[in-house]
């Protein structure tokens, strides 16, 4: 078998030398400006995301929500960690809070302008999850609960999900909102807002999965 694949990672490489590039004349209509004149975002990819492949998205969200719904269901039978061991020592907690505020200022900065620059709702959110995380290793787990509770957060999670798909469903029924001028942050119609409620909720979400993962399993 080890010859097969030898021979056919030789016959790739010379498929690409031997056969010309298929690629896409330049002087035709580019793929991606045409995303962009439709979306009225200079980045594609949240074009693609929030319009082109709008069903696609909204499951991706629900699918991260029954996600979070399993780790809770998984924990449930689960006797809570006696004593949750946490970074104690000075250079671990200012470097982890160092971090933090850098990973939080980075998801507040894609939340916003993720339509005009690389970046997205997912990729805020996966950077408040990591500020949240980064937070959980260094302080108190109750104290931590506490804060969760005292914001709603759960609550937030959960309306931030209603409302995206409510405001995706009114895009697909085909009721859009002025797209601004290209380039500008009130551009783009709904893209913005959905990009804003993603970040939210997957933020939201991974804080209830390393509070329940902390809770039930300790530092992993």
């Amino acid at each position: 078998m080890r010859w097969i694949y030898l021979a056919a990672g030789i016959a790739l490489y010379v498929k690409m030398l031997v056969f010309p590039n298929l690629s896409v004349d330049s002087a035709e209509l580019s793929i991606v400006d045409s995303i962009v004149l439709d979306s009225g975002v200079p980045n594609a990819v949240s074009g693609i995301i929030f319009r082109n492949r709008l069903y696609d998205t909204i499951f991706e969200v629900v699918v991260f929500t029954l996600a979070i719904m399993g780790v809770r269901f998984l924990l449930a039978d689960e006797q809570p960690t006696n004593t949750v061991h946490q970074f104690t020592d000075h250079p671990s907690v200012v470097l982890a809070r160092l971090g933090a505020t850098i990973a939080a200022l980075v998801s507040v900065e894609l939340a916003i302008r993720g339509h005009l620059s690389p970046g997205g709702g997912f990729a805020a959110g996966v950077a408040g999850g990591t500020a949240i995380g980064l937070v959980a290793i260094t302080a108190s787990s109750t104290w931590m609960e506490a804060i969760y509770k005292r914001w709603h957060a759960a609550v937030l999670e959960k309306v931030s999900v209603l409302i995206f798909i409510v405001a995706a469903l009114l895009f697909l029924a085909g009721i859009e909102l002025p797209t601004g001028e290209t380039g500008t942050l009130l551009s783009g119609g709904w893209i913005p807002l959905l990009n804003a409620l993603v970040a939210i909720k997957v933020a939201l979400g991974s804080w209830a999965a390393i509070l329940l993962f902390i809770r039930y399993r300790g530092l992993l």
